[in-house]
């Protein structure tokens, strides 16, 4: 897959981590600095025209958190997973509420996928 982004999208997605959702930071709390079974995710980082919420480069594993806003963009949101997916990416979503409801559910399942890539 050739990685073309735009300093564009690297200075968006730097505006994103500044800014990120109040879900996504206690997400960000479980997941950075190797905290998740010594597991390395990057956050909201350009993955070809697009930009993922978490990404565990060595597997390619992508986490994608949605909020309301998603149930507007499911379009948008299947497109980017086929793209996703066809260049050998894992997409795995939660949705808020299971970040503000379940998070050990939503670490167990982060964990399970992980460990079951090849």
């Amino acid at each position: 897959m050739t990685r073309y982004y735009t300093q564009k999208s690297l200075n968006y997605a730097k505006d994103l981590r500044t800014d990120q959702t109040d879900c996504e930071n206690i997400l960000w709390q479980y997941l950075r600095g190797k905290r998740l079974n010594n597991i390395k995710f990057r956050r909201q980082v350009p993955i070809g025209k697009y930009i993922v919420d978490f990404v565990n480069l060595g597997k390619k594993l992508v986490i994608e958190l949605d909020g309301s806003q998603h149930i507007d963009n499911l379009d948008y949101d299947k497109k980017r997973t086929e793209y996703l997916t066809q260049n050998g990416y894992k997409v795995i979503r939660f949705f808020d509420n299971d970040i503000t409801g379940n998070i050990e559910n939503v670490l167990h399942s982060i964990i399970e996928i992980y460990n079951s890539i090849e």
